[in-house]
């Protein structure tokens, strides 16, 4: 029997360290990783996708994405069909973004904020902040390892710019009832974790390793507890 090739696509400044503790039944599927690219000047998300759809070596695999690499895959399927498309902690459209990101998007707010000071805010912390706040920093600074400020500028404008009004049905979303980056509450026809934030993806890795082979071989949007 074939394997089935599942592609993983982290978050945000994000590397693929995230799904580290995710786990599939070997006899069944064939994981790879695809990373976050330096982006070229004035690039589109079309054509960031496209370079990203090089390092995909299989036909008609599973793509997963967490976040904006939810919308990362989601783009795929424009020019890579797929046997299955998985978002976690992310959006199907821009009918899903909280409030914040749409004033974000309608101002160009976004613009006047530079992307620069999540170093400032990792010295200050490293410095003065708490044990609590310090041990938070070291998984944010383990995980979230990117920090060009061109490539966080280019993410943050093209989440805030992504253009799909309506949903594709056939894409797979996951999501926690406690996400604090897209709240629940504007999220349609997820299959939602009890408890998951929108760190779920390493905090609830115990959920998806029960879970996820079975939705990947299962058309489902039942709840799964």
């Amino acid at each position: 029997m074939n394997k089935i090739p599942v592609y993983f696509m982290p978050g945000m400044a994000a590397s693929s360290r995230i799904f580290e503790k995710i786990q599939l039944p070997e006899e069944r599927f064939e994981i790879f990783y695809l990373e976050w690219l330096n982006p070229i000047a004035q690039e589109t998300l079309t054509e960031y996708t496209a370079r990203i759809a090089a390092n995909i070596h299989h036909e008609n695999p599973v793509m997963i994405g967490v976040s904006f690499g939810g919308i990362i895959v989601q783009e795929l399927m424009k020019i890579r069909p797929s046997l299955k498309t998985i978002i976690i902690s992310s959006v199907r459209s821009n009918k899903e973004f909280p409030l914040k990101i749409k004033l974000a998007r309608s101002t160009k707010i976004y613009k006047l904020f530079p992307t620069n000071w999540l170093s400032e805010i990792e010295g200050t912390l490293a410095k003065f902040g708490s044990a609590k706040q310090k041990k938070k920093l070291n998984l944010y600074q383990e995980y979230l390892s990117i920090r060009d400020p061109k490539y966080l500028d280019w993410a943050f404008e093209n989440i805030i710019k992504w253009n799909r009004n309506e949903a594709d049905q056939e894409v797979i979303h996951i999501h926690g009832d406690q996400d604090e980056v897209f709240p629940i509450q504007r999220i349609h026809r997820a299959i939602v974790v009890k408890g998951g934030t929108h760190a779920m993806i390493i905090y609830k890795h115990h959920w998806f390793n029960k879970n996820l082979s079975h939705i990947i071989l299962n058309d489902t949007d039942e709840q799964i507890d």
